[in-house]
């Protein structure tokens, strides 16, 4: 039996020291804020994103964080071949993954009359869904490299609790539009978390989702400009998302800790979803 004494340390359990860590999306939002955990707790990190300047203005932040290094690859994740450029440069860098953070994701808001095909479903399905099946495909040869079953390969797929509501018209958008593709794009995600889990364990890779609720980012900038106090007015909590939750919940799917776990589905939402908050749906006028 292993040393008890060290495997239950929290030092231990919880250690991230040393590996080396891609986050797409991770120039802003909550992909910047797990990268900031990583770096902090000695992990090197990689972010990638399509704005270059965005990317280098988030590095040289993460930077100050810790003792983790820290380099972005400019990427559009938007299409297999732009997912085959990214893993390719990756390649280029390191010949060993150790926890891959499919995080870049899109939304679009739009009367159900008037819902475009092309930014509004084949868009956002490009790259909140088949990105995560590329990027997890094309680099499960580096995730699976001198992994085992108690030091396995991680794959985080960051979902959202709008995965679980029928609810599409919400403070997150503008008066008379719903998310219509991006809830169901992050139910999506969810199943595919569940198929990667089932066909990668047996390359030593565990696959899980966070399903994040209202944090600040881009993504919910509207949200929070026009109604803030409604959103935190359906958070049990008494507030939004914050860093530490977040970069908590993804530091532990990458740790020691986790290492038996596989195809979960965590949602980080204050207890929202449960309260029947959710998203904080819109008001009826």
């Amino acid at each position: 039996m292993a040393d008890l004494s060290t495997t239950l340390s929290a030092e231990s359990l919880y250690n991230v020291k040393g590996k080396v860590v891609l986050v797409t999306g991770g120039s802003s939002g909550i992909g910047k804020m797990m990268a900031a955990g990583f770096v902090r707790n000695g992990a090197k990190v990689y972010i990638a994103a399509r704005k270059e300047a965005q990317l280098k203005e988030a590095t040289e932040e993460l930077r100050t964080l810790g003792s983790g290094g820290v380099e972005f690859i400019v990427a559009n994740v938007g299409s297999k071949a732009g997912c085959d450029a990214l893993i390719a440069e990756f390649k280029k860098r390191e010949n060993k993954l150790h926890v891959l953070i499919n995080n870049s994701g899109i939304t679009w808001g739009a009367p159900m009359d008037d819902f475009p095909e092309a930014k509004g479903w084949d868009n956002i399905f490009n790259v909140n869904v088949k990105s995560i099946f590329y990027m997890t495909v094309g680099l499960a040869p580096l995730l699976s490299k001198d992994s085992n079953n108690i030091n396995p390969g991680r794959v985080i797929n960051i979902s959202s609790v709008a995965s679980l509501t029928a609810a599409s018209k919400t403070a997150l958008a503008s008066p008379g539009t719903g998310t219509y593709s991006y809830n169901a794009s992050k139910a999506t995600v969810n199943h595919l978390t569940s198929q990667l889990a089932y066909e990668l364990i047996g390359r030593n890779i565990t696959v899980n989702a966070i399903l994040p609720g209202v944090f600040p980012s881009k993504m919910t900038a509207y949200g929070f400009s026009s109604g803030q106090e409604l959103l935190v007015a359906h958070q049990p909590t008494g507030r939004v998302g914050a860093p530490q939750d977040i970069a908590g919940v993804a530091l532990f799917l990458s740790s020691p800790a986790s290492a038996h776990v596989t195809s979960t589905f965590i949602p980080v939402d204050g207890g929202a979803m449960l309260a029947g908050g959710g998203l904080a749906p819109r008001p009826k006028l």
